[in-house]
């Protein structure tokens, strides 16, 4: 069995070593979700591409400490973990869902401190960061919230119906959630790397128009691929998002 190894810290996690890559892929989980969701990942774009993802805290080997309920913190303390582990090689960022909206605010501390852009972000599952929704799922009870997971499909039945392991995971949700859905976009300049935006057509969290939006978030190219799908339609088509983001990962590196 493959196992995961820290880059430094607890933040970063790296499943496949590739000094040689010609380029490397930071990938940002969703609400409740873990590094671990992007491992196969990781396994399909090696060895051209090194993968890191983000553990947030509040989960797996990070349980033990408090979910971070705040964007901008959140957005920080990554930023100063990922600041290390930029090397000369083009770095491209892909987030999903609360994670597309992370790596929007790592890439504006990465342009706003280093000077320097993102070669390319994919934002996936996620309406555009001036797009505001009012929502409360962080509020609701524990059965409240995992009736919203399981209406996403983003958590495996089997876990849903574990009470030991939703009374260790419940938490986090509940944290990022909280963090997500409190999110108000700072103002700001627009970034300047590409963006690139994955949706599902059948997303409940997002709208074309709103995953369009994204638009205006950036100076630079602006491209969006719309997937058959809902929230999680990358789980339910792995091959074809794979290719669509290895042609983002041509396209910019």
């Amino acid at each position: 069995m493959a196992h995961s190894s820290t880059v430094g810290d607890t933040w970063v996690r790296r499943f496949h070593e590739d000094p040689g890559a010609a380029a490397r892929l930071v990938c940002f989980p969703h609400a409740g979700g873990a590094a671990s969701f992007f491992f196969p990942v990781s396994a399909a774009l090696r060895p051209r591409t090194e993968v890191l993802a983000v553990q947030y805290p509040g989960r797996q080997d990070r349980r033990a400490e408090a979910p971070i309920t705040d964007i901008g913190t959140l957005a920080d303390l990554v930023f100063d973990a990922l600041r290390p582990r930029l090397d000369d090689r083009p770095v491209l960022f892909f987030g999903h869902s609360m994670g597309a909206i992370v790596a929007f605010e790592v890439a504006r501390r990465m342009e706003r401190e280093d000077g320097r852009s993102p070669a390319a972000l994919v934002a996936s599952g996620r309406r555009a960061p001036s797009r505001r929704r009012e929502e409360s799922v962080h509020l609701r009870d524990d059965d409240g919230l995992i009736a919203e997971l399981r209406r996403l499909n983003g958590t495996g039945g089997a876990l849903l119906e574990d009470e030991e392991l939703i009374r260790m995971f419940l938490p986090a949700v509940r944290g990022d959630y909280e963090a997500i859905e409190t999110y108000v976009c700072p103002p700001g300049p627009p970034l300047n790397c590409p963006v690139t935006v994955f949706v599902g057509d059948d997303d409940p969290h997002v709208t074309l128009d709103e995953a369009r939006a994204w638009r205006e978030h950036t100076t630079g190219p602006f491209g969006m691929q719309v997937f058959e799908g809902g929230h999680f339609y990358l789980t339910a088509r792995p091959q074809e998002t794979l290719a669509r983001l290895s042609d983002v990962l041509s396209a910019h590196t």
